[in-house]
């Protein structure tokens, strides 16, 4: 099949330059291949060669895409023609070195995969294009440039989300072979994370970066190469030519390297130094490759509308693909027609391997699409979870109250759970702001860092995107990151790396790649003289609908306990993404029913694992079911003790887990009552209470159901706040209401 003669007019006037600059170019006396391309450079013709391949290669794959989107068999079409150059960068690093890819980096990943015995990354290109189940990365579910033997972690389109990451990567590189976990990159390995112009003006961009350059100043190692691919342009706005060198040419504590990417020595000799920087200093660098956009943003893309036919017209002068054949030719590498019948061969391939693969089988099911989301094995999380402990007070780490059979409160169950883990697992780290030195806002990390040292319990940065983006990359590593995010409200800062990145990452990699990550989160309301929307939020809804993710939300102390084993175990095990919400109202109370009565402290050594999405009931009452979860479970008990007191007797589930929901103990304690009560301390729009009543009939279940919750609104700062929030008077009168009901 031939490619020229199935493109469209633009993507034929690209072919047919190419063949007229090549044509028109006048051959240089024939030398010898491993002569040097150009006097004064160490780089050899056939090196030269061998990137023109990867380049050519690029370039075919993205007429291939395009023909196979016109044709309905193919499904993206956002090209790298105008970006070849970053073959270059391939070629400057090792095999070895981890590449999180900018969506234009079919080059790159063409140079790199042909490293790698027995990978073709023609065919793994359009099986991805092609949606196809036999695609080695994503199994059909997106286009991605990723391949685990040729280490090129995948990466969606989402705008610079995938830098946070890179930079944990590189952090997490490093502090293991500090620490001896486990890990299957070499010490020495240098992260490249490419991105284009307009995304370097993205906040994630910019944070990542001063990261980046944060973490280097205080002396932590941090060996990445940042790649930024400048073609002038995001979409259809013009990024002012000078802007990326003047942004960050000239920052402090990040060196700073450009070159042409059109053209190739340039290109290599720059990347070259910048990787060789980077490895010997293992600091973070900027490269600026300029590069040009051909055939607009993708397929579907009509540049014509929004740029000037002259501003195409020079870009298409600086196409790399010519730029590098013009180059061999004048350095007397190959003649015209050597080059032209390679970038025939090679289109011919790229077409043959379209035709055969655009049929292969697509996911035809939900659950095959789905099948990458939440690995779980409950009995081997189990028995992970269940390894020896050590008991309390050893490995030099200090019971917070003395022996682990003595009642707590749910801050020091957290922070004891904390330190057994750290004690008995060398691949946990635990980090977050203030949790080092000051041990947390609340005290929950106290002391862990005192006994565990600064390269396992440590400070960041003021940086959500940066703490969860330094989680992400210590998971591609081999540790278990436990990070904390100070208060619920301030997830929302990142919560695009929870949801476009943590919970993607598996789906988009077939389960290839994954994300072991536990985020503490102190969250909800009722704090006593202390408040306001952002340290009192109840808002959960935008964590609750994130595929995979699991949400654990303990209210006591033993289940806090139990709950954190389970969710550190699953994460290791299975890959799970864990969001543990800790209700900071309950942190330090001790009494449920009266002053001093000691009731909502509980030991933690009885029960040392609790089963993700399975619930725990308080009671036997037989009229009525009250659902909740977090601070509604002991307002809900006191409510269930003043019912009792009137001959009316309720059972009180703790759901635990909202994510899954604990459907099966859900329905089970609904039927055992025959009528249920749901009191959700979160918002009526949006929360908890809403997927509760959908499961409760979606089951069948026909017995009065009703909810009581928070209002739909910001939480005010004093006295003000009991007004929108759930309270147990509300919660009773909910109670004797239904009750009423025949």
């Amino acid at each position: 099949m031939e490619v020229v003669g199935r493109i469209n007019e633009r993507e034929a006037e690209l072919d047919q330059w190419f063949r007229a600059e090549v044509t028109a170019t006048t051959p240089g006396p024939a030398r010898g291949k491993q002569e040097p391309i150009t006097p004064d450079s160490p780089i050899t013709g056939a090196r030269c060669l061998e990137l023109f391949d990867a380049q050519t290669t690029a370039r075919h794959l993205d007429l291939a895409a395009r023909q196979l989107t016109r044709e309905g068999h193919g499904y993206y079409s956002i090209g790298s023609s105008g970006h070849e150059g970053n073959a270059a960068v391939a070629a400057a690093l090792r095999v070895t070195d981890p590449a999180l890819l900018h969506y234009r980096s079919a080059a790159f990943f063409v140079q790199r995969a042909g490293q790698v015995p027995g990978l073709d990354p023609i065919r793994d290109v359009l099986l991805g294009v092609a949606a196809a189940v036999a695609d080695p990365i994503s199994g059909g579910r997106h286009k991605v440039f990723g391949s685990k033997p040729a280490h090129v972690i995948p990466q969606t389109s989402t705008i610079a989300s995938h830098l946070p990451r890179a930079v944990g990567l590189a952090f997490a590189i490093e502090r293991a072979a500090q620490l001896r976990v486990p890990c299957e990159w070499p010490e020495d390995a240098v992260v490249v994370c490419s991105f284009g112009d307009a995304s370097a003006n993205h906040s994630t961009a910019t944070g990542a970066i001063n990261t980046a350059v944060h973490t280097a100043h205080q002396g932590v190692p941090l060996p990445i190469l940042f790649v930024c691919e400048d073609n002038g342009i995001g979409i259809s706005v013009p990024t002012p030519r000078t802007w990326i060198a003047q942004a960050y040419g000239s920052r402090p504590g990040l060196r700073y390297f450009e070159a042409d990417g059109a053209d190739l020595v340039d290109a290599l000799t720059a990347a070259s130094e910048a990787a060789q920087w980077v490895r010997a200093q293992r600091k973070p660098a900027f490269l600026r490759l300029r590069t040009v956009r051909l055939l607009g943003h993708a397929g579907s893309d009509v540049e014509a509308a929004y740029r000037r036919p002259a501003e195409i017209a020079a870009d298409l002068r600086r196409d790399p693909v010519a730029r590098t054949a013009r180059l061999l030719i004048t350095a007397g590498m190959a003649t015209p027609g050597e080059l032209l019948r390679r970038y025939d061969d090679i289109g011919a391939r790229v077409a043959e391997t379209a035709e055969k693969v655009w049929g292969e089988v697509k996911l035809t099911s939900a659950p095959a699409v789905m099948a990458p989301l939440a690995p779980n094995r409950p009995t081997v999380v189990r028995t992970d979870a269940l390894r020896g402990t050590p008991a309390a007070g050893s490995g030099g780490f200090p019971a917070p109250t003395g022996d682990s059979g003595e009642p707590m409160t749910l801050a020091q169950a957290v922070n004891r759970t904390l330190g057994e883990l750290l004690t008995r697992d060398p691949d946990v780290l635990v980090f977050g702001e203030d949790v080092g030195r000051k041990g947390g806002v609340y005290g929950v990390t106290k002391g862990l860092q005192q006994e565990f040292g600064v390269r396992r319990v440590f400070d960041t940065l003021l940086d959500e995107q940066s703490v969860l983006g330094t989680a992400l990359g210590a998971g591609l590593a081999g540790f278990v990151p436990i990070p904390e995010i100070q208060y619920l409200a301030y997830v929302h800062n990142a919560e695009d790396q929870l949801r476009g990145e943590a919970a993607t990452l598996s789906f988009f990699s077939d389960g290839n790649y994954r994300n072991p990550l536990v985020v503490r989160i102190a969250g909800y309301a009722y704090q006593k003289g202390f408040g306001g929307h952002f340290h009192n939020d109840n808002s959960i809804a935008a964590l609750r609908d994130i595929p995979g993710v699991v949400i654990a939300s303990p209210s006591r102390a033993d289940d806090a306990a139990a709950m954190l084993r389970t969710c550190v175990s699953a994460a290791r095990v299975d890959g799970r993404v864990c969001v543990f919400l800790e209700p900071i109202a309950l942190y330090h109370t001790r009494d449920l029913h009266r002053p001093g009565d000691s009731g909502w402290l509980a030991p933690v050594s009885a029960v040392r694992h609790a089963e993700i999405g399975k619930a725990r009931v308080h009671g036997t009452g037989a009229h009525l079911t009250i659902v909740s979860f977090a601070n509604g479970v002991p307002m809900s008990l006191r409510v269930a003790r003043r019912l009792s007191e009137r001959g009316i007797h309720a059972r009180v589930l703790d759901l635990r887990w909202l994510s899954p929901l604990p459907i099966d103990d859900l329905l089970d304690n609904a039927r055992a009552t025959g009528r249920v009560l749901i009191a959700d301390e979160t918002r009526r729009s949006g929360g908890v209470s809403e997927a509760v009543c959908a499961a409760l009939l979606d089951a069948g279940f026909d017995g009065p159901i009703a909810r009581v919750t928070s209002e739909d609104s910001f939480i005010p700062l004093g006295p003000a706040a009991s007004t929108v929030l759930l309270d147990e008077a509300r919660i009773e009168s909910a109670a004797r209401k239904l009750l009423a009901r025949p």
